[in-house]
Formats: structure tokens, sequence, C-alpha cells
């Protein structure tokens, strides 16, 4: 018995196959661009951080390396204004010849100066500057004025500083001063506290100086004793020593010295 032609299903797909296929195939890159999107922020918030720590460890060892090494005849000197919202400081180190390359062409700078610059963002930038002549005055000097020389160079070490306040030891009464201006002494410890940032978490960075003969005292001494050795030259507590006298009796430093210039806590607002 002939039934006749067979209708066979049209090999193809419907409108809403397309429309469900094309669906599919979106929320699918979708989840792929998204997570890619996820990882790549991810992995640009890690490089960030590793940065930013980096920079900070770097910061630190500069100013390890600078204090450790300081001449006996170092002029330590700082400098610290208060603006309402922030401790502005000037740290400056004199008589600590450095010579490098600025420009294309050798230049020595006779004096350096950390400085905190405030920005109209409210953060701090921090600013080392480098001065081709010597800045600090001798107040003993009977034409003694104030430098107005001004930098050849200036490199912008850290950036959008929440606070930075150092304080200083004084080794001869074991007190903590927020500012200096002892000449011809050194600080035994120096104490720096910031944080970067809105959320950056405060870090307390402690460097010691170690105690070092002033080559001028020395050799004055020298010649006023006809060339014997003079009393202490040997013994970095001794005289001429800029941070001399740093132990208590018994011979213990003192955990918890008591601050000789108090100053209200900074504000610490950005």
């Amino acid at each position: 018995m002939n039934l006749g032609p067979v209708r066979s299903r049209n090999a193809g797909f419907t409108l809403l196959e397309l429309i469900l296929a094309m669906l599919l195939l979106t929320l699918l890159v979708g989840m792929v661009f998204g997570t890619a999107r996820s990882s790549l922020a991810l992995g640009n918030s890690i490089v960030k951080s590793q940065n930013e720590e980096m920079l900070e460890q770097a910061f630190f060892e500069l100013l390890s390396n600078r204090f450790s090494t300081l001449p006996g005849n170092t002029r330590f000197d700082l400098k610290v204004e208060d603006s309402g919202s922030h401790y502005l400081s000037d740290l400056t180190l004199q008589n600590v010849p450095l010579s490098f390359t600025w420009g294309g062409q050798e230049r020595i700078a006779k004096a350096i100066q950390l400085s905190t610059v405030k920005k109209r963002s409210g953060y701090l930038d921090i600013v080392l500057k480098y001065y081709e002549n010597e800045i600090l005055v001798d107040p003993s000097a009977a034409s003694a004025t104030p430098s107005d020389e001004k930098p050849f160079a200036e490199i912008i070490l850290l950036t959008d500083v929440a606070y930075f306040e150092w304080k200083v030891l004084d080794g001869r009464s074991m007190e903590w001063q927020f500012d200096w201006d002892l000449q011809g002494r050194i600080p035994l410890q120096i104490e720096l506290t910031m944080a970067i940032g809105a959320k950056g978490e405060e870090i307390r960075q402690i460097f010691w100086v170690p105690p070092k003969q002033n080559p001028e005292v020395l050799m004055r001494q020298m010649v006023q004793a006809g060339g014997e050795t003079p009393a202490g030259a040997g013994n970095p507590g001794g005289a001429g020593n800029p941070g001399g006298g740093f132990t208590l009796p018994g011979g213990e430093l003192n955990p918890n010295p008591t601050p000789g210039s108090p100053r209200p806590p900074s504000p610490r607002k950005p």
C-alpha cells in the first residue's frame, strides 16, 4: 500500500533556538570577561602593593645608610612647624659632601635637606633637596644671617603621605626632642613615624646614629696637647663625641626617656 512521500523535518534552527543560543553565548562571554577583569584588577592591586612596599623599603634603607655613615663633624638640624593639620619639618645635614651627576654635569652638594611639602589634597610630599653651598649659619658668628640659598636639585621620594613626624634622642640627657639645633652634636637615635594614604598603616622606624669623633675637635685638641692623644679620643662616649653619654649609670639604655620638648599630638588629618 502506497502511503505517499514522507515529509522530512527541515534541517535548520528556528528563530527561538537562535535567540536562546545567542543569549547563552552572551552570558558565557560576560562571565569570561568578568573573571578576566577581576583577575587583572587583583593582579594590578598586588603589583601596586608590592611597588609601594619596595619604595618604602628603599626610602628607609636610604635614611639608614645616610644616618649610619654621618661623619663626626656633621651639622644636624631639625626644624618643625605646626601647620594646624600637620607637622611640617626640615631635616638638614651639612658637612656631608655628596657628589653625583645632575643634568649631565658633575655636582657636589655640601648640604642636603629632607622636607615635608603640603599639597592641595591635604597630603604631604617628602622632598630631598640638594644645596651646592652651606645653608646652616654659625649662630656664634657676628655676621650670621639666614641663608637664602636655593637648592639646585629636588627629588620627590614619597607622595600622598598622611603624616610624617620626627623625634630625636639626646645622647647626653636621654630626653626625646621634636626639634634639634644643638651645634656640634648629633642625636643618638632618630625616630620616624609616618603613614601613606588615607588607609595606610602607621610605620614607626628607629635609626641609630653611631657616635663618631669630630675630626675638627680632635685636631684642635691634638694641637693644644702638643701632639698627645686627647682624653676620650678612642672612647665613643668621651670628650668630643657629638652624641656622647648614651648610657645610664649601670650601663643600661633608658627605655622610657622623658620628652625634652613636649608638644600635643598631631591631628594627622589629610
